[in-house]
């Protein structure tokens, strides 16, 4: 399980799309959310769209492996998808804020949780990034602003830190990230009988 987390605006929606592109290995992690769909988001791909109740009814039967409050709606990652992906040994990766985090690395499978946390240049270039999109009103970014702070003051909470002031190398030290861990002994399926084998002779 792969997550990528920054402030918004810091760059991990585009670090996430690029990576998924670039890399057929790993899926993303579709959230549950209570918001309402943007113009041009599909149920089921880019969210998958419930109301409060149902919500409720996923958190009540613990089929949510994380799920936080966010600007007003809530958030939560879908236990089943995520538990089939890696029966298969299959990467997940998750766009998530530090909430999400702590409790995915609390879940049953936190053990395999690997966490990048990406710090914008400065607040600065994170204000403009947000202006740029023009995506939101000038109050949503003021808060977006606010929360950056907060969310920053969990950074070291993660087990890698990188600062995206060049989108192109920030995907390279993802990618660079992503490989090792995979190499990880651990992590690497019929290990233990390839050894066996090979001392065998066969």
């Amino acid at each position: 399980m792969l997550v990528l987390s920054s402030p918004s605006g810091a760059g991990k929606t585009t670090m996430s799309k690029r990576l998924l592109a670039g890399d057929p290995q790993i899926s993303l992690s579709v959230s549950a959310t209570t918001r309402t769909p943007r113009v041009g988001e599909m149920d089921g791909h880019d969210y998958h769209f419930v109301n409060n109740a149902q919500f409720d009814g996923l958190v009540a039967t613990g089929q949510l492996l994380e799920w936080a409050h966010v600007f007003g709606n809530r958030y939560g990652t879908p236990r089943g998808p995520v538990d089939n992906a890696l029966s298969e040994g299959r990467d997940i990766l998750f766009d998530i804020d530090w909430q999400g985090t702590q409790q995915l690395r609390q879940s049953q499978a936190g053990g395999d949780l690997v966490s990048i946390f990406l710090l914008p240049p400065s607040l600065d270039e994170l204000h403009n990034r947000l202006k740029s999109r023009a995506a939101d009103p000038e109050h949503v970014i003021t808060s977006r602003m606010s929360r950056a702070a907060d969310e920053i003051s969990h950074w070291a909470e993660y087990d890698y830190i990188l600062v995206n002031d060049d989108p192109g190398q920030c995907l390279h030290e993802i990618r660079s990230i992503l490989t090792a861990e995979r190499l990880r002994r651990e992590r690497q399926r019929g290990l233990a009988a390839f050894v066996r084998d090979l001392l065998a002779g066969e």
